[in-house]
């Protein structure tokens, strides 16, 4: 992926949802060419030049200080996913040729945090990577997300979410959750551009989905680690949870995710019943099995 461009898409899609009268400028005539601020309003802003901010948004921001980064994030009223990404695209520019070119480590899941999730017996989880990969669960987790499973390589939400048929079935608020996983993989890319696996994926999606380009353009970005879950599962119908994340400390890029269901509800009946048939069956050759039967 080329950072400056990221960089200055991502910084014209900021500018243009922000209008003048938002953040107190005086509007001079009706013929604005651009929807949002202009560039020399952010620089005024920032407390930059004109000049200086239409370097950075070009993409060039050598040199470029976490003062002023700070400044153009409070300029252009950034949340706080979307300023981790302006900093992640920063430091992309001061990226050697020779971290480019290192290749990814393989992401191993340790005996003791497969031993964490398989003790979790009554709530759904698993661990993923920033790329949205399913490494490993629990009995339930796999059996939660059984349509996700392609044979030869791992579970990946996304291109479950936008390549597969099944998933507006699925996931009941599927625009919803389509969003999100483009935001997350936005950020994913900011904060490793070089990753050739995740831009190998996002080639995928973008030459097979018109719905995941048209979402990537947008350039938004988001953090996931708490929130609910309406999914209508193939083999126990509706189900409404809710889910915490927790980033694994000693392993880098690698959070988990655990689901729960509110005490005496439909859903938690519903996620008995799915405990029932993951113990009982084999979660990936029922989802296959389904799957052909489409």
């Amino acid at each position: 992926m080329d950072t400056r461009t990221e960089i200055r898409e991502f910084l014209t899609s900021r500018r243009a949802k922000i209008t003048p009268d938002q953040v107190g400028l005086p509007i001079y005539g009706d013929n604005r060419r651009v929807p949002g601020l202009r560039r020399e309003e952010v620089a005024l802003l920032a407390g930059v030049s004109a000049d200086y901010y239409t370097r950075l948004e070009r993409g060039n921001m050598a040199g470029v200080s976490d003062g002023v980064l700070e400044a153009l994030a409070r300029a252009l009223r950034l949340d706080e996913a979307e300023r981790s990404h302006l900093f992640d695209l920063a430091r992309a520019t001061q990226t050697t040729a020779t971290t480019r070119r290192r290749r990814p480590t393989r992401q191993q899941i340790r005996p003791s945090v497969q031993r964490i999730l398989d003790a979790m017996t009554s709530a759904p989880a698993f661990v993923r990577n920033g790329r949205l990969d399913i490494l490993a669960a629990n009995q339930l987790g796999y059996a939660l997300y059984s349509n996700h499973l392609s044979p030869g390589r791992p579970a990946n939400t996304a291109r479950f979410v936008f390549l597969d048929p099944r998933a507006e079935d699925f996931y009941a608020d599927w625009d919803d959750v389509a969003g999100e996983v483009v935001a997350i993989l936005r950020s994913e890319a900011g904060r490793d551009p070089y990753d050739r696996a995740l831009s190998d994926l996002v080639g995928e999606l973008s030459t097979q989905s018109q719905a995941f380009r048209s979402k990537w353009a947008a350039h938004n970005v988001r953090y996931h680690d708490s929130g609910t879950k309406r999914l209508h599962h193939p083999f126990v119908g509706d189900l409404e949870m809710t889910y915490e994340a927790m980033e694994l400390s000693a392993d880098s890029g690698l959070t988990m995710f655990a689901y729960t269901a509110e005490p005496a509800s439909k859903s938690e009946e519903a996620l008995n019943l799915l405990a029932s048939w993951a113990a009982t069956s084999d979660p990936a050759g029922a989802a296959t099995a389904h799957g052909s039967a489409r």
